[in-house]
């Protein structure tokens, strides 16, 4: 079985644009997160899934600068730019990310292939976001080509259109669903960047843990978090955009 990893990137974010291209030591939000996702084991591919927008030509520049594989699909319509993107790779297992996660945690997606992949049949769809106990910015979602092509036919909502996956999990009576869980709840942590606030934490915790460990992980991130309590203020406050809004 192929396994590709694929992230969806764009420009227009609504409440902070371009964010995907803000630097932190010089470097991009979507060349930590790539790099990242290029360590995981049970990966075979990574593939940034962008749109046909002239604004995202600047993710292409970078995906062609930085040898990272690359799709263009419809803005809105997200689905069909997954199911287009894993078709053109071949892709038999989808491993669903997004890019304003730049902190994700190499281990953590192993773990979820990991738990799919070994219980394939029973599962059609493992996430570790159905029940959250990650900090939120470790969300990893992954299932069959079958199950998107599935979807992709049946899902008519402009919502599960854009939110990709929501079709399954709104629908538990049609598809089998497993969730890994953390060791403990850890879901009040905001690590995803689609605030001012939340570039301004991340961009904390980059320049403190890249500089020391390029790999580090979730573990090292809660300890620094523990460290500068203070931190968790910066992005309390920040909702989280719903199903449908």
């Amino acid at each position: 079985m192929k396994t590709v990893i694929i992230t969806q990137a764009r420009m227009t974010s609504t409440r902070l644009p371009g964010k995907v291209l803000k630097e932190v030591l010089n470097k991009p939000l979507l060349e930590y997160h790539v790099e990242r996702l290029k360590k995981v084991q049970l990966a075979d591919e990574v593939v940034v899934a962008t749109t046909t927008n002239a604004s995202d030509n600047l993710i292409i520049h970078w995906c062609e600068d930085n040898d990272v594989k690359y799709y263009r699909g419809l803005e809105e319509d997200v689905l069909s730019r997954y199911y287009e993107t894993a078709k053109y790779y071949s892709a038999d297992v989808i491993v669903r990310v997004t890019s304003d996660c730049p902190l994700i945690d190499t281990t953590i997606v192993n773990e979820v292939i990991k738990m799919y992949i070994h219980n394939i049949d029973r599962y059609d769809y493992v996430s570790n976001t159905l029940k959250r106990t990650f900090p939120r910015g470790m969300d990893t979602e992954v299932f069959s080509f079958e199950v998107l092509e599935e979807i992709n036919s049946k899902a008519k909502s402009k919502p599960d259109r854009e939110h990709v996956t929501s079709y399954i999990y709104r629908n538990p009576e049609n598809y089998r669903l497993g969730n890994l869980e953390y060791q403990e709840n850890q879901s009040h942590h905001r690590w995803t960047v689609d605030t001012p606030e939340d570039f301004e934490l991340v961009k904390k915790i980059i320049e403190n843990l890249y500089v020391v460990n390029n790999e580090f992980t979730l573990e090292e991130c809660l300890r620094l978090i523990k460290q500068n309590p203070e931190w968790i203020n910066i992005n309390k406050d920040i909702e989280q955009k719903a199903y449908g809004k």
